[in-house]
Order: C-alpha cells, then sequence, then structure tokens
C-alpha cells in the first residue's frame, strides 16, 4: 500500500491574530519571520536584533518595525510571543537573556535549539517558564513532519508492539571548530527530540567520539542509550559528511513490526512481522513538503495553532522541558566521553 503526504493546513477562523515578534534577524530568524508571516493565524509585528543593521534590513523586508533592545520592543509593541532565533557559542549562548526577557513580561516564548548551550540557563529557563505559566517551546523541527506524526500513530496503536530497539543517524558536514563540544551541543538536539518521541524517557548512555583528520573538536560520535522502557538505542552522528547525502535515517522496532524514515520526511515504511506486505509512505511531489525549510513551518503553524486553541504550557508540543530532556542526554554523553566511555545515569 501507498499513501501520500498532504500539506498541512493552517486555521482559517477569522480570529484574533497572534502578534510576534522575532529576536535574532539572520538566517534562521529570516525564516522565522517568513513563516509566521505566511500564516493566517499570526501577524509578524516586529524584529529585534543587536546588530542595528540586519534589524533594518529584516525590518525592510518583512515591513514591521526594527528593535536592537527587546526591553524596547516590549514596551512599544503589543506581543504575543516572542520567536528567539539567536545564536552565539555552540549555537546557544545567546537564547538565555532574551528568554528571560520574555517570560518575565508574560510571552509565549520559542526558542531554537538549544534552549542553551549552559546546562544550568537550559534548567533555569524551563523552571522560570513553570512558574510564571507562559509557553516555554523549543524548534525541534525534524519530528514536525507527516512521516514522524504516522510513525507515531503506529507505536500508539501497538502495531510495533512492545519497542525494542531504536536507531538514529544524524551528520551533516560542518567545519566549525569553535569549541570540542559544538557537534553534540548545536546538532543533536535534533536527535535526540526525535528518539525521545518515539522511544521515551532515556535512561543511561555510554558514548564513544572521534576527530576527523585535521579537526580539533569532537566531530563525530557514537552514543549507546537505554530507555526507562527497557528499550535499547544507537546514536550516530557527525560533522563530517557531504551536505549532499541524506542527513538523518530512524529506526524503530517491537516484537510486532518495525519502521524506518528516510531523510527526515522523505520517506516512511511499516515492515510488519509475519507479513511481506509494507506500508509505504511517500513524501509527493505535489502535495507534500516542499524542502526542509518547510519543517519550521510544521513546527511554527503547530505552536500558533496550540496558543489559539489555549493548549496549556504543559500541554503544547515540543515543549522546553523536552528540549532540556534531550540537552540532559547530550551532557550525560560529554561526560562519558570525558570518562572515557563510562555508563552514565540521566540526572544523576
Amino acid at each position: 500500500m501507498i499513501f501520500f503526504f498532504e500539506a498541512s493546513l493552517n486555521g482559517k477562523d477569522g480570529g484574533i491574530l497572534i502578534k510576534v515578534a522575532v529576536v535574532g534577524v539572520n538566517n534562521i530568524g529570516k525564516i522565522h519571520c517568513r513563516y509566521y508571516m505566511e500564516n493566517q493565524d499570526a501577524k509578524l509585528v516586529a524584529v529585534c536584533d543587536l546588530n542595528e543593521e540586519l534589524a533594518k534590513a529584516a525590518a525592510h523586508e518583512f515591513n514591521v518595525h526594527s528593535y536592537t533592545d527587546l526591553h524596547k520592543l516590549l514596551e512599544k509593541e503589543e506581543i504575543d510571543v516572542v520567536s528567539i532565533a539567536t545564536g552565539g557559542k555552540e549555537n546557544g549562548s545567546h537564547h538565555f537573556s532574551p528568554a528571560i526577557t520574555a517570560i518575565e513580561a508574560g510571552k509565549d516564548v520559542l526558542v531554537e535549539k538549544p534552549l542553551s548551550n549552559s546546562i544550568e540557563e537550559a534548567r533555569e529557563l524551563v523552571h522560570f517558564a513553570k512558574v510564571n505559566n507562559v509557553r516555554l517551546a523549543c524548534n525541534l523541527n525534524h519530528r514536525f513532519v507527516p512521516a514522524a506524526l504516522q510513525a507515531k500513530k503506529w507505536i500508539q496503536n501497538g502495531d510495533l508492539g512492545t519497542l525494542l530497539y531504536l536507531n538514529m543517524k544524524l551528520t551533516i558536514g560542518n567545519p566549525n571548530e569553535s569549541s570540542p563540544w559544538i557537534h553534540l551541543r548545536a546538532l543533536h538536539p535534533h536527535s535526540i527530540d526525535v528518539i525521545r518521541y518515539f522511544g521515551g524517557d532515556i535512561k543511561r548512555v555510554q558514548a564513544f567520539m572521534t576527530k576527523a583528520p585535521g579537526r580539533k573538536v569532537w566531530s563525530t560520535a557514537s552514543i549507546n542509550l537505554e530507555f526507562e522502557s527497557g528499550a535499547v538505542g544507537h546514536l550516530t552522528g557527525s560533522y563530517d559528511m557531504d551536505n549532499g547525502h541524506p542527513i538523518e535515517f530512524c529506526e524503530v522496532a517491537g516484537n510486532k513490526g518495525r519502521f524506518t524514515i528516510d531523510n527526515v520526511y522523505e520517506n516512511l515504511t511499516y515492515y510488519p512481522h509475519k507479513s511481506r506486505e509494507l506500508k509505504v509512505v511517500r513524501n509527493s511531489v505535489l502535495t507534500g513538503m516542499k524542502g526542509f525549510n518547510e519543517t519550521f513551518k510544521n513546527r511554527i503553524d503547530t505552536f500558533i495553532s496550540e496558543i489559539k486553541c489555549s493548549v496549556s504550557p504543559q500541554q503544547i508540543t515540543g515543549t522546553g522541558y523536552e528540549a532540556l530532556c534531550a540537552q540532559e542526554v547530550i551532557e550525560a554523553a560529554i561526560r562519558s566521553q570525558l570518562e572515557n566511555g563510562a555508563v552514565i545515569e540521566i540526572g544523576k
């Protein structure tokens, strides 16, 4: 049987628009802006960046107001949501301050991954959002695809039975040499989140890492995983691959069947035990996702929809807490590497 993915639909109920400000308007921030502009339930009101030229250029492109100070933006503009796409060390060190400012002002917040490159700051963000009862979400966009949604339904419906193992691969070419852990902290919030989305909480981690020729950072990693459920798994990650190749592969297996997802969203295949009939779900050229950037669209559309539907901060999809859980696994993997491949229990 072959199915085709349909493009996700936006709400068109004519209700009040969710007013948005985007903080950090380099490449990723402009992607955020573009999809807020396209969402019929949202209105992009303002952008903010410490680089005044970037802020003004984005404001001109999207016909909104520009600021270099988030406090002033929040004083002058009526805002419901602050989307944070700043960068910094390990792609996360500039997230904490604007996120705290937005949460303190009572705004719902979507933060790029990782929440912070500091696990202590990530924990503080999640706690602060909980205390202030605001929605804190993270752009863990790799699972916001029709393939992952369908695969999750198969798990929930019992089509796989009891989960036994989960394998994940996420590899790209990235020559960044800024810190020993740039590969782990900047890339693998995505892969760990996808694994946790299907397999649940991770209990123990063991990591082995290597450096490609000429590299100073730990650019390739092999990470063993044990889940709270008793399932086992593995993650292979690398910053040393050719970007022209598929970047991601996911395999989840149970005692009744297994599925694989090729390259984030391109193909989903279910292999039932004791049957030769496969279920293949392909991304249609005509009605499916048009490219990887649409993972951002799907993620942003989901966040806006959940806000409009008054979904509670604890029940939204892709919470800051889920992002924190992924970061805890990453920090455990780093600790395992530092301790010569020791098995590290999460939270201990």
